[in-house]
């Protein structure tokens, strides 16, 4: 049993890693690739899909189904994680999604769709959340960094290769095969897994927490709701969204009070009297807010401003992720060399305000190459806290609190993405609408009362005045969104600079002898 995977196993840099490290590495990738890569795939298919099923005004619960099922499920995996095992929850999150990929694939019509998203998306909560708290048994913190770059390479992959993967099967093999397409791929990460993954076997004489889990579900469901449908399915004054808020701020406030009662709290509130574990879960958040908002807009004003293909609005991203994804390898490299790592959370986030910023000045006048170096700008900073904050947060607690300090660092960048959307979102229709109203009138409003976002094929469509005050528009409503993700981004660099450099469990590349230190509280 030489050859087997154990916890704390990874060796330091100058040592040959062990063969089975790279296998479970490499089958850890494929899972999280999965978690990042299906939405991307599934918006490409999305039009061939209402095209046969049918049902176009429930075409956004295909999305909300599964973005619900993730969030809710997300701490319970963390916490089943520690109780149970990591090795076994994780290999049945991913039994669940490739169940639900299956079942989605073989969908009749909308209904069973939604209905089968749902149930990947309770899988899809324990795959992020598996890859990190595994890595964090297998690999010490201080040596954790040089695989900042293989995780940030992955993202990167997921949000430029999602829509051309996507297009591609559509076009040649159908959309089912958006879905049936997990399924080798998640046979080979389980085949991985359950082959060359041991890790010691857990049991807690404490039952699950189900009171916390109900009152956790409820109102993160609660919130992920308000914010996909304010301010588009409902206005946000509506009783609707004033009840939903209600409903999830009251399960959010009982939740809270229930932990602190229970045998075995879903989400331990111990782990936030470390200091530097709830700057990270801040800044994860805006992380989350800024980056899918980015993510949003910026292919939107691609199109619709600069007039790139949907194609090429996708490749057009490739500063940002570019950059994200360097700035991740030497920030991994040079924190597993020294130890320190205070530096990159206030660098990404000066980098993140500014690159913001500048995307903010953004007008119909603005050219590819100089729109290009404003991304490459966001994403420096994006790399210096993608995967820093993770490292960090696992760094601040106990090893029996792993897998709730990894889901719950998800969570709050899961949440912060939702607000990130529905906020940015709003300001961005409300801008374009008013400015569509001021340049183009009766006829500026007719053209948006349905949405704000045009596709390509619409736009088209416009006459030329029509069209020119759209592009002023959007171009006015980016301004809007990425000026209020700089201001947001602020928060980001004052939670940064009361971060606390305490020493990475680990040794280094020199294996030091430097003790460990406990994790800090406030």
């Amino acid at each position: 049993m030489a050859d087997t995977v154990a916890a704390g196993a990874a060796p330091s840099d100058g040592v040959k890693q062990p063969r089975s490290v790279r296998v479970v590495l490499l089958a850890l990738m494929i899972a999280m690739m999965l978690a990042m890569l299906d939405n991307m795939i599934i918006g490409t298919a999305m039009p061939t899909i209402v095209g046969e099923l049918g049902g176009l005004e429930h075409l956004s619960w295909v999305v909300t189904a599964y973005t619900l099922a993730t969030a809710a499920s997300t701490p319970v995996w963390g916490k089943v994680g520690d109780m149970y095992g990591r090795k076994g929850s994780f290999i049945t999150s991913i039994v669940i999604f490739l169940i639900g990929s299956a079942l989605s694939g073989m969908a009749q019509d909308m209904g069973q769709l939604i209905a089968f998203r749902a149930v990947q998306g309770l899988g899809a909560g324990g795959l992020m959340v598996g890859v990190m708290a595994i890595i964090g048994d297998l690999i010490p913190p201080r040596e954790r960094g040089k695989y900042q770059g293989m995780m940030a390479a992955v993202m990167a992959l997921a949000m430029i290769g999602g829509p051309l993967v996507g297009g591609t099967i559509t076009d040649n093999w159908g959309w089912r095969w958006a879905f049936y397409i997990n399924l080798p791929l998640g046979v080979i990460a389980l085949a991985a897994i359950g082959v060359v993954l041991h890790l010691p076997r857990k049991r807690s004489q404490a039952g699950i927490d189900y009171l916390g889990v109900a009152l956790l579900t409820v109102g993160i469901t609660a919130i992920v709701l308000v914010t996909t449908w304010g301010g588009t399915e409902y206005a946000w004054t509506s009783t609707r969204i004033m009840e939903l808020t209600a409903l999830g701020v009251a399960s959010l406030v009982g939740f809270v009070f229930w932990q602190t009662r229970a045998a075995e709290p879903v989400v331990p509130l111990h782990i936030f009297r470390s200091r530097n574990f709830t700057l990270m879960s801040v800044i994860g958040f805006i992380v989350g807010f800024v980056m899918f908002g980015a993510t949003l807009f910026l292919p939107l004003y691609q199109q619709s401003v600069q007039g790139a293909s949907a194609t090429n609005s996708g490749l057009l991203l490739l500063p940002m992720l570019g950059a994200m994804l360097v700035t991740s390898m030497v920030a991994g490299r040079v924190t597993t060399n020294t130890g320190r790592y205070k530096i990159f959370p206030v660098v990404g986030s000066v980098l993140l305000v500014v690159g913001l910023y500048l995307l903010s000045t953004m007008d119909t006048g603005t050219s590819r190459l100089t729109s290009g170096v404003f991304m490459a700008v966001v994403g420096l900073g994006m790399g210096c806290l993608m995967q820093i904050t993770m490292l960090v947060a696992q760094n601040s607690v106990e090893l029996k609190d792993m897998g709730v300090a990894s889901s719950t660092t998800t969570l709050f960048r899961t949440l912060g993405s939702s607000f990130g959307v529905a906020v940015m979102g709003a300001l961005f229709n409300h801008r374009v609408q008013d400015v569509m109203a001021e340049r183009a009138g009766a006829l500026g409003s007719k053209v948006t009362e349905q949405s704000a976002q045009l596709d390509a094929a619409s736009l088209a469509k416009l006459p030329e005045a029509a069209r020119e005050a759209y592009q002023h528009a959007v171009s006015s409503g980016t301004h809007g969104a990425f000026l209020l993700g700089s201001v947001v981004a602020v928060l980001s660099l004052a939670a940064a600079v009361f971060v606390k450099e305490v020493p990475l469990k680990g040794a280094g590349p020199q294996r030091e002898e430097a003790p460990v230190a406990a994790p800090e509280t406030v």
